[in-house]
């Protein structure tokens, strides 16, 4: 297989484009259909899929793929390295104009992350991280806050969240701020512009996969609510939920997310 490192600028370039040409989308008018699951799917997420996967997959053919908006070839199981990619993770919000997406992208080697992008061009935020060097943000190091107490924390996430009926015990006061791209979510806390991030809600494996190794050379950690570690390129690619913050802050986050049964 090639060196790393080359598959490191392969993604990250594919990416860059791939976030340009989203962002030609971005404030035009699009056609929208509805999926199977009642998610929403635009010309622009099928766009950036392809292009995609036309730049990754034509320079790397021994490499499966597994992407939102393609169909999931099993044959991915069979390869150490697999792309897995979320073209426009955030639709909600990109159709209507809010800058709150991102192109998501990462390489799975044996299951795990080895490397990870997450781009949201409408900003110019370019986060990426290869395992063992660090995450950045631009080319910036970046890494996870060291808050250490859930008073005053700040959860990317949604407020409700915080006063449902399910939690044995109230929390402490929080700040809460939503934003739509989960993988945008987890790239703020890898780079410290949020404490942590809650969502009780599945997730797919090309939903957080870049993503969490950002957070992971950040200095964090990702799991579900009970502090499962996500393994990847499964034959089922879902989760049941995501906890993730610094490593000091994850345990009391469980401590609360682990009594719930979902």
């Amino acid at each position: 297989m090639p060196p790393l490192e080359e598959d490191y600028e392969l993604l990250k370039s594919a990416v860059r484009k791939a976030g340009a040409l989203a962002n030609s989308y971005f404030t035009k008018e699009l056609e929208v259909h509805k999926k199977p699951d009642g998610s929403e799917v635009s010309e622009a997420d099928l766009a950036v899929d392809a292009a995609l996967k036309l730049d990754l997959t034509t320079r790397r053919k021994t490499y499966g793929w597994l992407s939102e908006e393609s169909p999931d070839d099993r044959e991915r199981l069979k390869h150490s390295r697999v792309w897995m990619i979320d073209p426009i993770d955030g639709t909600s919000a990109f159709l209507r104009h809010i800058p709150e997406w991102t192109v998501s992208a990462a390489l799975i080697e044996d299951g795990e992350p080895v490397l990870g992008v997450v781009y949201n061009p409408a900003k110019d935020e370019f986060f990426h991280a290869m395992r063992g060097h660090g995450a950045f943000l631009n080319d910036a190091p970046i890494h996870v806050s060291d808050k250490a107490s859930l008073e005053g924390a700040k959860m990317i996430a949604s407020g409700g969240l915080f006063r449902k009926k399910i939690w044995e015990e109230p929390w402490p006061n929080v700040e809460a701020e939503w934003v739509n791209s989960v993988a945008y979510r987890m790239a703020l806390v890898a780079a410290g512009k949020g404490d942590a991030t809650i969502s009780l809600s599945p997730k797919a494996e090309w939903d957080l996969a870049g993503a969490a190794l950002l957070i992971e050379e950040a200095g964090g950690i990702t799991t579900d609510h009970r502090g499962t570690p996500h393994p990847y390129n499964r034959e089922n690619p879902k989760f049941p939920s995501l906890v993730a913050s610094g490593k000091a802050l994850h345990p009391l986050l469980i401590e609360r997310t682990s009594r719930i049964d979902l």
